[in-house]
């Protein structure tokens, strides 16, 4: 388990994750309007994201009992367990027949 002090996760949250984010945002802009593309992405973040969940953030756990608390209050404080939420195909079907309609329902 590696250790890393707050300072060194606030510094890679600071540099690293913003750089990914601007990356995946341009990547999604050039897919923009291509259904299909745009499902690739998503489909290789899901994967990138269990791999990171799986590779290194089990290992990364904490293994007492202080550290536990701190990272299940992080958790609580800043937004819960991270997720990637799947559309619903009842969401696809309403975008579908808004399409049809001449309106797009959100």
């Amino acid at each position: 388990m590696a250790e890393h002090s707050d300072f060194q996760a606030e510094e890679f949250a600071a540099d690293d994750l913003a750089a990914i984010a601007q990356q995946v945002q341009r990547v999604a802009l050039a897919r923009r309007g291509n259904e299909l593309a745009l499902l690739e992405l998503l489909r290789l973040l899901e994967q990138l994201h269990g791999q990171v969940r799986d590779d290194y953030f089990q290992e990364a756990l904490p293994t007492n009992r202080q550290r536990l608390y701190a990272l299940l209050r992080d958790i609580e404080v800043s937004g819960g367990w991270p997720y990637i939420q799947r559309m619903r195909l009842r969401s696809l079907l309403q975008h579908l027949e808004g399409e049809n309609d001449g309106t797009v329902s959100s």
